[in-house]
Formats: C-alpha cells, structure tokens, sequence
C-alpha cells in the first residue's frame, strides 16, 4: 500500500491552498478531487469578492488556475473519490472508488459542503443563470433588481437582509406560516420594506428564456384556498442549509449536530492527531473561498509542523 506525508482531499480553495503551501513545504502532497473538481464554486459564475482580481474572475478559471499553481509546487492531483476511512490508528487508511488505498501520515480533510436544494429539475436548469446557494457570493450581481429566497429560519433572513441592500425588492419563500428564525431576525425582515415575506408557499417551478425571469409559486398547497401564482424575479436564492461533507470521518472526528467537523481553537487541528479540517466543511458561519483558502493555508503548515515534530 501506498504511504505518503500529506493526503488532501478536496479541490476547493482550501484543498488547493493546502496543497500549494504543502507543497512548497516539500510535503509531495496528493490531492484528490473527489465528486466536484473545483468544489462548489465551480457552480457559480463570475467572482468578484476574491482578492488579486480587480476586474472579476470566471469561477472555473481561478480554480484552473489554482489547481495549476499546486501542481507548480509539486502537488498530484487525482480524480478518484474517497470511500472510507481509517482513522483509528497512524498512518490513516482512505480507500477510494476503485477499492485503492493510500496510507498517510497526516491528512487534511477539505470535502467542503453541499447546499440543499428543493429538488426541482429547474434549479439545476438555471444554475448560474439565476439560481445560487450564496447571497454573499453572488447579491452583487443583483444590484437593483428583484430577488426571492428560499426558507424560513437564520440563514435566510439574513440572506434575505443582505440582499434587500442590494436589490430593489426581496421576496422571502416560507413554507411555514411563520419564520423560524430568533426573534431578533424576524424583526428585522418584518421591518425591512424591501422584503416581503410569502408565507405558506412553496415553489413549484422557475421560469425565463436566457436565465430565471420568474418562479411558479403556490399558496397553502393542497388546501381548499389553495392558490397558484407566478412572481416576477432575477435571482433565486436557496436558504435552507447546507450538509457538510464528513460523513466519512465522524467515527473519528468530533462534528456538531448539522455534521460541521469542530475544531480545536482557531486552528484547523481535529482530535484525531495528524488530521486537519478546512474550509466549508469545518465552516457553518462564512462559507467564502477566501475563508477557506485562509484555512487551507493554516491545515498545511499544522500538517508541517505535526510531520516535523514526529520526525516523518
């Protein structure tokens, strides 16, 4: 079997950062991609919010590019996805879909989180065209237009907030007849005049030529006032979680209840010795690549310094 210094897995910002600060360190790190090569931002469209691009920068170029910088520095990337893990003893045991196995002596975990979608053969037909998980991410780019988000707890009213200073107008999706948010929250959008909050209604379908110009909603589904209408909108933004990526580790690692590997401190470091977490699956608060990158950084140099101080 296969063992080696560094295992990274994931290709997200964290994954690459991890492994260019890796590599540059001499570790001869190995990364493999796992479902989404790029990670999550490989869905959206162009980025504005990263630093050293002045002018935006297509998502799938910067992670080229930074999949091309690890590989500078002596990274190797490859595609196959992990499986299972061992955990239990050192070196780490990962098997992968092609029944391989590699052993390592320290290993950063950068899998990442996957939002929740609704489910409708629509969001994946207008993602990137009209559809995002990320208000943060992507507001900006509706800037004085009309925008709905989806769901009723934290997240999407403060989703909804950060679009209202945005965007003309926000329409706010609940299911529920009520918000689920603390009570702080709930004031805000209820006092926000941009946000109008549609509650009892679910979202049956989008629509639009070129990307998202409208959604299909209905009010008190399957009630004899049941009401079908259409709304009039640019964006739609999904605000109902996130899942992170660990099912893998959590014999090992210690997770909060939503699944998010806890971390010691502000470090990267796990309870397991050697491991490391980075980026959104470490992360229920920022989820941004800058944030991610930033951890990947940190998970490299622990996995140095742990390598280092165990003579490996």
């Amino acid at each position: 079997m296969e063992t080696i210094k560094c295992l990274i897995l994931g290709s997200g910002p964290a994954g690459y950062t991890a492994a260019i600060y890796a590599g540059r360190a001499g570790l001869t790190p190995i990364i493999y991609e796992g479902l989404q090569p790029g990670g999550q931002l490989t869905t959206t469209t162009e980025i504005e919010n990263f630093p050293g691009y002045p002018n935006g920068v297509d998502a799938n170029v910067m992670m080229l590019e930074l999949r091309q910088q690890a590989e500078r520095f002596g990274a190797e990337i490859r595609s196959h996805i992990a499986v299972k893990a061992d955990l239990s003893q050192a070196p780490y045991t990962i098997t992968f879909d092609d029944q391989s196995q590699v052993q390592c002596h320290t290993l950063i975990i950068a899998t990442g989180a996957t939002a929740k979608y609704l489910g409708l053969p629509d969001e994946e037909k207008y993602r990137g065209l009209g559809v995002s998980a990320c208000a943060t991410c992507d507001g900006f780019f509706y800037r004085n237009k009309v925008v709905a988000v989806v769901g009723g707890g934290d997240t999407a009213c403060e989703e909804a907030t950060y679009l209202a200073g945005l965007a003309k107008k926000v329409y706010m999706i609940v299911r529920k007849p009520f918000l689920r948010a603390s009570q702080a929250m709930q004031d805000r959008v209820m006092q926000n005049e941009k946000i109008e909050v549609l509650f009892e209604t679910n979202t049956l379908g989008l629509f639009g030529q070129d990307g998202v110009e409208g959604a299909h909603v209905v009010y008190r589904k399957g009630l004899a006032d049941e009401k079908e209408y259409d709304i009039a909108i640019d964006g739609f933004f999904l605000a109902i979680g996130h899942q992170p990526n660990s099912q893998l580790f959590e014999p090992w690692v210690e997770t909060d209840e939503i699944g998010y590997i806890k971390t010691t401190g502000q470090t990267p470091c796990t309870r397991v010795p050697g491991v490391f977490a980075a980026g959104d699956v470490a992360d229920p608060l920022y989820r941004q690549a800058i944030t991610a990158a930033g951890s990947g950084c940190k998970a490299a140099i622990e996995a140095e310094r742990y390598l280092k101080a165990h003579s490996l």
